[in-house]
């Protein structure tokens, strides 16, 4: 049997997941931009949830989450929470194992002053404001808002198994509708893998889900052990998201892992890592980055180990001198000390300035303990704010506490300050694998950006392996030079799927062809292109302007009549209806009312409605101006007596319906961000020799030159590509002497990441060629064409970029940059399976100027 996420695909494919909604009480109560798979994961659940198919899970629904560390799972939950208020639930039930997680869970959902909490300032569902409120039990909960009550799993059991005064009960939960979410919840099947349930926390879960048909459970694990095959009977139908590690990092949203081997000693490992540390903070700040990292000191077993690393590590910090540094100058050969050491040597810094500042930054009272419940309880907002800039902390010691629930982005080197291993039977012991584990929470992505067509939360520089900045996008694993133990480490991170093992990939020198780096286009030639910009509303005078259609919203008055039939009477008279319907001008309304609809919705607070109209200058100018509400009407359907004798609450409930439809549409149609104008650069400055690293053995391993070697149209080296990249050039081979009868200067540029363009709602897209074509005729007059080849599989989910490529087609501009001129098109995908059509496309591109392409 398939899994839960393999069934909703099997059942309604992706474009219909895809075209799911998620409604506006997640976007809009939510605090950060979604990401696109936690997008996909709220569509998944409310699919699920709404429709009927073959194979759906029974009810009480029970579902499963497994989704990366780092990659919001808590965000899903309040996401999760606020879309079941809308449907009718007040009570939600949030359990874990740990005490650090309970106390981080409620910063986010409770505190609205805490860095990391997840909601906007007020929380509007269906026109009306709810408040979070923690209760002890559900017998404090009230209707009107969302009640949480936070526990452990153990506390939870305890309570349920040993009745205590005030303590929850298994009666609070009859006849009350209950989400129970549970965090880490790999921890919950014990049961399962003994295959006996009775007594376990297991059973208590399942007796609270099972009390009643409408409550929910909600899993939510990183760590799912889909070998077992108890666990994978259990979840098969109710894994409904999987978003794993390895998913994550391949969509960028991690650092990089390093294993950072020496030979040194413990000490000469900690002064490397305090180096690095400088590095990247003193990097940071020349490049406008608001950055503290943080050092994780790792001790084997023991809480006293920590406690002697963190006497020893003082020791070092008072007594670290000039001498230490210039040793660790003068003996690594590690490549990015020696970087560092450049990048000091052009700053001028010193190493005795190293070592002050190593000095400063590490006082005792930026280093903190996280060894024990007491501490780690104590402790806990200082972990869990690490990047906020009050926040001190820079050193932590621990042995195993941070393991789980640790939410850390700005710590970028771990030193192992012990030795050894613990295999067992030719598979990483309990230790690598707790190591794996903290790794995995180290690898947490650190926002950042150097402009605004960067997006801040994913890596920027995987192919570009000399940039400076890269190091902001690594975490580093300090340990002892030991082969075993670093095979058997990276056994344990690659099963993760956060690490992928070097030695399975290669480099490649991707490199300009001689005679293009020399050729007048090269070196004088432009590339167009546009940037991503903030959505400018200055323009915008009207609804009209902003996408918005001046229709009528229609609403039914409700007439109050009815009738009773018998159950048996068959034959049932019809009953006359004598429905008419009448246009009523907003501007006939009394003006009261509408004022009062606006204030009961945030949306059309003036602050707000002046982003998207900045021209209005008041409430007044908004309800009465024909531009905007002063020019709409609502069509009123009902009898003729309830037509001619309205209500205020008739006319209030219309325009709160044509002020909610508003408001959608708007959302609709507008975007935070844009594509600019279009703009250009010197090719030279884009596209230049860059070394990229490529999986072995793969199609992208092989670089086409048996092809491309000898033709001066193709400017690189090699087409480290798909197969679909692969074949399109093949047919551009077969087809380029029909070109160069009309043009005098061909050339076809692999676009390595180096280049994006942005569409109208300020999605990035980076086209895999650009084609250049210099006229014969007009010396003057170049086109400049975006190319995309798409494997079948995956046009569905990138058909905006073929929408986008159309969308340039159409418009296509011409750019006149001094005496030359642009014109800028693009081309549908190309897909080798309907090629002909892509070469019929491209001739129509140059609009019959060719001969048949």
């Amino acid at each position: 049997m398939k899994f839960l996420y393999d069934l909703l695909i099997q059942e309604f494919g992706r474009r219909t997941l895809e075209k799911t909604i998620v409604p506006d009480s997640i976007i809009d109560n939510i605090k950060h931009a979604l990401r696109p798979y936690q997008v996909e994961a709220f569509q998944r659940f409310i699919l699920c949830y709404a429709e009927n198919f073959n194979d759906k899970p029974p009810l009480p629904l029970h579902l499963l989450f497994n989704m990366a560390t780092g990659s919001g799972k808590t965000l899903i939950m309040a996401g999760l929470i606020l879309y079941l208020y809308e449907k009718g639930y007040r009570n939600f039930l949030f359990f874990v194992n740990l005490d650090n997680i309970i106390q981080k869970t409620k910063e986010n959902f409770l505190n609205p002053l805490a860095t990391k909490y997840l909601f906007k300032e007020k929380i509007i569902i269906a026109g009306e404001e709810c408040f979070i409120k923690e209760v002890e039990n559900f017998d404090e909960s009230d209707n009107k808002n969302i009640n949480i009550k936070f526990t452990t799993i153990q506390k939870l059991h305890g309570d349920l198994t040993k009745a205590k005064e005030n303590s929850i009960t298994y009666e609070d939960f009859e006849n009350k509708k209950i989400i129970l979410i549970a965090d880490e919840a790999h921890h919950l099947n014990a049961g399962t893998r003994n295959r006996n349930l009775l007594g376990s926390w297991e059973d208590t879960v399942e007796k609270i889900h099972k009390s009643n048909f409408d409550n929910i459970l909600l899993e939510f694990t990183a760590t799912l052990d889909y070998e077992s095959p108890e666990l994978r009977s259990k979840y098969e139908n109710k894994v409904i998201d999987k978003y794993d590690l390895a998913q994550f990092r391949t969509d960028k949203y991690s650092k990089e892992i390093n294993l950072f081997r020496s030979q040194y000693d413990e000490r000469e490992r900690i002064i490397q890592s305090l180096i690095l540390n400088l590095y990247r903070q003193i990097l940071a700040v020349e490049h406008n980055i608001n950055l503290k990292p943080v050092i994780l000191f790792k001790a084997k077993r023991t809480i006293a180990e920590s406690e002697e690393n963190k006497k020893n590590f003082h020791e070092l910090i008072d007594n670290i001198s000039e001498k230490n540094i210039e040793h660790i100058r003068q003996t690594s050969a590690v490549p990015v000390i020696q970087k560092a050491f450049r990048f000091f040597d052009a700053k001028k810094i010193t190493s005795a300035d190293i070592a002050e500042k190593i000095r400063f930054y590490f006082i005792p009272e930026n280093c903190i303990s996280a060894n024990n419940d007491v501490e780690t309880e104590k402790n806990q907002i200082l972990l869990n704010t690490l990047e906020d800039a009050n926040n001190p902390i820079r050193a932590i010691f621990a042995v195993q506490k941070l393991n789980e629930g640790w939410d850390v982005l700005n710590l970028f080197d771990i030193v192992r300050l012990y030795e050894g291993r613990d295999e067992k039977n030719g598979k990483p012991g309990n230790v690598t694998l707790s190591e794996a584990q903290l790794i995995g929470r180290g690898a947490r992505y650190f926002p950042f950006q150097l402009n605004e067509s960067q997006n801040k939360y994913t890596r920027k520089f995987d192919d570009e392996t000399t940039n400076d900045l890269r190091i902001l996008e690594e975490l580093y694993y300090h340990t002892k030079e030991d082969s075993r133990y670093i095979s058997e480490l990276k056994t344990a991170l690659v099963e993760t799927g956060i690490y992928e093992d070097d030695k399975n990939l290669e480099t490649k020198q991707l490199l300009l062809k001689p005679d293009f780096k020399e050729s007048d286009f090269y070196k004088k030639g432009y590339v167009v292109f546009n940037k991503k910009i903030e959505k400018d509303f200055h323009d915008i005078r009207s609804f009209a302007d902003l996408g918005v259609t001046k229709k009528n919203y229609r609403y039914k008055l409700a007439s109050g009549k009815g009738r009773i039939t018998r159950a048996f009477d068959f034959l049932e008279s019809p009953v006359s209806s004598q429905e008419l319907t009448k246009d009523v001008k907003l501007s006939d309304i009394p003006r009261h009312i509408i004022r009062f609809v606006l204030t009961q919705n945030p949306f059309f607070y003036f602050e707000n409605l002046t982003r998207y109209f900045p021209n209005i200058r008041s409430i007044s100018e908004f309800i009465e101006d024909k531009n905007y509400l002063g020019g709409l009407e609502i069509t009123l359907e009902g009898e003729q007596e309830n037509l001619t004798a309205m209500t205020q609450l008739d006319y209030l409930e219309a325009v709160a319906g044509l002020l909610q439809n508003i408001e959608t549409e708007i959302k609709s149609v507008t975007t935070e961000y844009e594509g600019s104008d279009y703009r250009y650069n010197y090719i030279s400055e884009i596209f230049k020799d860059k070394e990229i690293k490529v999986e072995k053995n793969s199609e992208r391993a092989k670089g086409q030159e048996e092809l491309i070697a000898d033709k001066k149209w193709y400017v690189y080296n090699a087409n480290y590509g798909t197969s679909e990249e692969k074949k399109f050039v093949e047919l551009f081979a077969r087809r380029f002497e029909q070109l160069q009868k009309k043009f005098s200067t061909i050339y076809l540029i692999r676009n390595e990441r180096e280049l994006k363009i942005y569409d109208k709602q300020g999605r990035a897209f980076e086209p895999d060629f650009l084609l250049f074509c210099k006229s014969k005729n007009e010396k003057n007059l170049t086109w400049q064409v975006f190319i995309e080849p798409k494997g079948t599989h995956l046009i569905a989910r990138d058909q905006w970029k073929e929408d986008f490529l159309k969308n340039i087609r159409n418009e296509q501009k011409t750019i006149k940059i001094n005496t030359d001129e642009y014109i800028i098109t693009g081309i549908p995908f190309y897909h080798y399976e309907n090629e002909n059509n892509f070469a019929k496309e491209l001739n129509d591109v140059f609009d019959n100027t060719i001969c048949k392409f």
